[in-house]
């Protein structure tokens, strides 16, 4: 009898290839955009099952209480994107800023995008995730430079140039770490696959895994978008689509970060091998520090998102960093928590661009007056993604800072005063854009607001809430975090 969870697994990753090629060849812009929302639906379904049913471990492909995490949140924020997607390429079409071409190029290029996220989430081969996560990578560089403007062809281009890079030293690392395994397991793919390198990672040579992880923290860290890699996402999000936006941040950056989680394990469970979580919190506090600062020297609205970005996968890092299971379990639920919230900002930000005709903020002003649901839509996601209480992120802020002054006062300090002078910031810009007199365009917007109230409604009741069963659920996998 078939197992039901090699089903549900082939699912997730099959209903995206076969959709990717269907939405290239279909014509009709408005059966394409159902489609695309009817293809992320059915995939996040199919996803949501895993829960429950899963199958055995393959060489290939493997489901355990790590990466469901991570392909049900992927899955969830693919289908809301693509329902606010809709609405949003449809005015970018009206408006002549994509030709029906493109459209199509889009659709199948969005779908793309989520089995690469997916496959790297299911890899059960280091080599096979790698080959997942660059797939996704030239996907995004591609729909970065859709537009075709001079400045959104130069962020693809920086995009492609230091994804590369980063891709190349990821590639590196996990060459050593096969020749790592290579002498305690054999050749072939066992020493290549997660289950067989964590079981026997206390063998290995713990010289060879130091200079792995070195490689791999810098390469997946690229895509991460830590600070000194971090130079390709502002650029990214500021030229490409908005819904591309939304992805980058709730999306494929937890996708990197992932990777890194699964170096991390095999990095602990060896005795001689250097600790890795001094690195990984030295460059997350790095980027919340520099991205805290950086906020105050923005004028484009997307742009400035894109630095929260690096500020909060900062934060996240930091977490994981420090290890523990109070601090995995505020890293693992802060990271589900700015996913939600900050692709639902995106899908704000995307509608107020074009009711103003402008991404500059200083063009911006009174949106709670000329719009008012996307004026008070982004007050909320302002005061979510700032940690104002009772939002969910002010609780795993909270977690995270006394944690940390628990073990290491001075880094708590610094982590702590770094998250007020982000908090300043984005108040600061917060008043010009949403209060005052109107300025700028007043067109309706042509919005689907559901995605927005559906992702905020989680992030306040988290904050309020959390079921027990959920609750549960992160702290057991925060405790198989190393």
């Amino acid at each position: 009898m078939t197992d039901p969870g090699n089903f549900f697994v082939g699912a997730v990753l099959i209903i995206p290839a076969l959709s990717a090629g269907l939405l290239a060849a279909l014509p009709d812009d408005r059966l394409t955009a159902r489609l695309n929302v009817l293809a992320a639906l059915l995939t996040f379904l199919a996803a949501t099952v895993l829960f429950f049913e899963r199958p055995a471990t393959g060489r290939y492909l493997i489901v355990d209480d790590l990466n469901v995490v991570f392909i049900v949140l992927s899955t969830f924020v693919g289908f809301t994107t693509s329902v606010f997607s809709g609405s949003y390429i449809a005015h970018e079409l009206e408006s002549g800023k994509l030709t029906p071409v493109y459209l199509r190029f889009y659709h199948a290029m969005y779908q793309t995008l989520m089995f690469g996220m997916n496959l790297a989430l299911l890899s059960n081969n280091v080599g096979l995730m790698w080959v997942a996560i660059e797939l996704a990578t030239l996907t995004t560089v591609l729909m970065v430079g859709i537009y075709r403007t001079p400045a959104a062809l130069e962020a693809a281009w920086k995009y492609f140039l230091l994804g590369s890079v980063g891709i190349a030293l990821a590639l590196f690392g996990t060459i050593l770490v096969y020749l790592a395994a290579h002498s305690v397991v054999g050749e072939g793919l066992d020493a290549m696959a997660w289950n067989v390198l964590v079981k026997r990672a206390p063998e290995f040579d713990p010289a060879l895994l130091n200079l792995a992880f070195l490689f791999l923290l810098l390469g997946y860290g690229t895509k991460v978008g830590l600070v000194p890699l971090h130079a390709w996402l502002p650029d990214a999000h500021a030229e490409g689509p908005t819904p591309i936006s939304a992805v980058l941040s709730g999306l494929l950056l937890n996708v990197a970060l992932f990777a890194v989680l699964r170096f991390k394990s095999i990095m602990s469970a060896n005795p001689g091998a250097f600790a890795p979580g001094p690195l990984m919190v030295s460059l997350g506090l790095l980027s919340v520090v520099f991205a805290a600062f950086m906020l105050y020297r923005r004028h484009d609205i997307k742009r400035m998102f894109g630095y929260s970005s690096i500020e909060h996968m900062g934060i996240v890092t930091f977490a994981f960093g420090m290890g523990g299971p109070l601090a995995n379990f505020a890293g693992l639920l802060h990271m589900t928590l700015h996913s939600l919230t900050k692709s639902a900002i995106f899908y704000c930000v995307g509608h107020i661009s074009q009711v103003k005709g402008t991404q500059h903020m200083p063009d911006i002003r009174g949106l709670t007056v000329s719009h008012p649901a996307l004026g008070w839509g982004l007050v909320f996601g302002v005061a979510a993604i700032a940690g104002l209480p009772p939002m969910g992120l002010f609780m795993t802020e909270f977690l995270i800072v006394t944690t940390t002054f628990a073990r290491h006062p001075l880094l708590a300090i610094v982590l702590g005063l770094a998250l007020l002078v982000a908090f300043g910031a984005l108040l600061l810009r917060l008043n010009g854009l949403a209060f005052g007199d109107p300025d700028g365009g007043r067109a309706p917007a042509k919005a689907s607001f559901a995605p927005v109230v559906a992702h905020f409604a989680l992030v306040l009741v988290a904050g309020i809430w959390l079921p027990p069963a959920l609750m549960a659920w992160f702290q057991h996998v925060a405790g198989l975090l190393r």
